[in-house]
């Protein structure tokens, strides 16, 4: 009798892994009014944190997907995002239409649930903020990007040290997310800025309103989540460089960033450097003592199989 259990219980542990190695999304994505594909459409499934690129002729692979329901969002340039709840159980197919536009209606957000899901069923006032716009956006620091947004401001003692403020609220109030770990640094004293490479944020989501339930008493006043860059496409190694000057204070910036992910092992690295001299303006000259010195790094290993995922992160931030 002990025996037959114990057949019963390995096939049933085989039964489940193999399941679990059928479950595949695919797919196409296509031009709303030329019907074409459209080649190098991010696909995403932020609660698994995969994420891929539709071949030349629009199509997708997703593999080694545990069964349950995703909210699946396609990214394209001059497109507008799109998402659907899908419901992944062995070989699912699943096709998409973008439209070409700037509004955002169906942007996914991960802050302030459980699981991803739509901005606009959220029922927490959520913002957020692209990749786009903080590259358009020039400021010394990632805060003061985000502090022209309705509701959101900045308290700064320099010109790489500022702190969020929502609605008025900030210090202790105010919990800070770096890919979901919290930044405990910027509670206090106002010399403390966030500790974070400005480069290697890929998106902001912004809650402006009380999120204690879900984030603790440090959430009275919001949330801001600073997101990485996400790992690149699987079997491909990719990166990017990111170069920067600004007139005023003289300020370079640089960062390199590589990734690479294959067969389920993923890896990354990046490293940047800003400096800039003291600034100026047309009454006082040269301002002294307001120049800054910021070298960061980050190196991430970690491995993503049908089981869920596991990432290992290594970080340096030195401000001067």
């Amino acid at each position: 009798m002990k025996i037959n259990n114990i057949f019963t219980l390995l096939a049933v542990v085989f039964f489940g892994i193999f399941s679990n190695a059928q479950n595949v999304l695919s797919g196409k994505v296509t031009d709303q009014s030329t019907q074409l594909p459209l080649a190098g459409a991010a696909v995403s499934i932020g609660d698994l944190h995969k994420t891929t690129q539709t071949d030349a002729d629009g199509n997708f692979v997703l593999s080694d997907i545990p069964a349950a329901s995703y909210e699946v969002e396609i990214r394209f340039p001059g497109y507008k995002n799109v998402s659907k709840t899908i419901s992944v159980n062995g070989q699912t197919t699943a096709d998409f239409v973008l439209d070409k536009s700037t509004t955002e209606i169906a942007e996914v957000v991960v802050t302030g649930s459980s699981k991803s899901m739509q901005i606009k069923k959220s029922p927490l006032p959520i913002v957020s903020i692209g990749k786009d716009y903080l590259t358009t956006n020039l400021a010394t620091n990632v805060i003061d990007a985000i502090s022209k947004i309705p509701g959101v401001s900045a308290v700064t003692t320099g010109p790489n040290v500022s702190k969020p403020y929502i609605r008025g609220l900030g210090f202790n109030r105010i919990l800070t997310l770096y890919d979901g770990v919290r930044q405990e640094g910027q509670q206090w004293g106002d010399e403390h800025g966030i500790e974070v490479d400005d480069y290697g944020i890929d998106r902001i989501e912004v809650i402006k309103g009380p999120a204690s339930l879900m984030y603790g008493s440090d959430a009275l006043a919001g949330v801001v989540n600073l997101i990485p860059t996400t790992v690149g496409t699987p079997n491909k190694i990719s990166g990017s460089v990111t170069t920067e000057y600004q007139s005023n204070n003289g300020m370079f910036g640089g960062s390199l960033f590589l990734t690479g992910n294959k067969n389920g092992f993923e890896y990354g690295f990046r490293a940047s450097k800003r400096f800039a001299k003291d600034y100026k303006n047309k009454i006082d000259g040269r301002v002294y003592n307001t120049g800054f010195d910021e070298t960061a790094a980050n190196a991430f290993v970690g491995v993503h199989k049908k089981w869920g995922f596991s990432h290992l992160n290594v970080s340096l931030y030195d401000n001067l």
